[in-house]
């Protein structure tokens, strides 16, 4: 299990406490993605002797962003409570030139899922992760991708979205930032191609989900509305998958409030403590995990 940590152990990280970011390659259906992969680190606490750690797969936005090696306490958050880390730089990020980048033209809800996938098995399978423990999260267009690969496998066993997309449509014919080209581009043109988006939608797929969730939300997010998560979540607790929602009245698309922001993480990290069934941490409140077993 991850070392208990106390709850302010990234507040002021010493230089030996911070994991730096390893760039890593594998395999993914006869092409090559890219990541960067962090190991717990905290010299203060060590896990169990011969028990591979946990492993968090963490998707950047955009989709066409990239996950970059610069400190981030968001990071540091997880690997010094002894949690793995993977940046998953999937086929359509930006920095590994226009090939790759294009890749994801027409494949959003695919390549990206499959690379994360991918990053996952990589690193279990090379001794670096605990393949029961393998968690994925986002945020916006990498909240559906961690959502997606939740309904559409069963390599994770346990998923949070950010203000993530559930329903494809729903972001195509409803939100302003993302321009309808820019997402003809990704899965194709709407409303053309309307089965091709709910195919693509976790929302529309809950037979395939089998591990919990955490979904967090803000109330004025004019990107993705409220009513994705909203949606989501009503369809979990009807699906009976295991499954908390954080939602936060006052913050938009990308949350800005450092209140906000440390709650969700510890919020996150209670709700990763009671689906494996580590110590809750001390000095966090208990986030409370419908449909939970036992």
């Amino acid at each position: 299990a991850p070392a208990p940590a106390p709850a302010s152990a990234s507040e002021g990280l010493s230089s030996a406490s911070i994991s730096e970011g390893q760039p890593i390659t594998f395999p993914v259906n006869g092409a090559i993605a890219h990541g960067l992969y962090y190991p717990p680190t905290n010299p203060e606490y060590r896990g169990p002797d011969g028990e591979r750690p946990p492993l968090i797969v963490t998707i950047h936005g955009g989709p066409t962003g990239a996950a970059t090696a610069s400190l981030n306490l968001r990071t540091q958050f997880w690997t010094s409570r002894g949690f793995a880390l993977v940046d998953v730089n999937y086929r359509g990020s930006t920095g590994f030139g226009r090939r790759y980048r294009d890749s994801l033209r027409g494949q959003w809800g695919i390549s990206d899922v499959a690379d994360c996938i991918a990053a996952a098995q990589f690193l279990a399978d090379s001794g670096h992760a605990d393949p029961k423990r393998l968690i994925i999260r986002g945020g916006s267009a990498g909240g559906f991708t961690a959502l997606a690969a939740l309904a559409f496998s069963d390599v994770f066993s346990a998923g949070a979205s950010l203000y993530g997309v559930a329903d494809l449509a729903l972001l195509a014919s409803g939100t302003h930032k993302f321009e309808s080209r820019y997402l003809d581009g990704l899965v194709g043109p709407y409303p053309q191609e309307a089965q091709k988006y709910r195919d693509r939608s976790p929302l529309y797929h809950l037979e395939g989900f089998r591990s919990p969730v955490i979904l967090f939300q803000g109330g004025v997010d004019r990107v993705v509305p409220p009513s994705q998560a909203e949606a989501m979540v009503a369809a979990l607790r009807e699906a009976s998958v295991p499954v908390a929602y954080q939602y936060f009245p006052d913050e938009g698309h990308g949350f800005r409030s450092p209140a906000t922001i440390m709650g969700c993480m510890e919020a996150e990290l209670s709700f990763y403590s009671q689906v494996f069934g580590f110590p809750h941490p001390e000095g966090i409140p208990r986030v409370m995990v419908e449909n939970l077993p036992g």
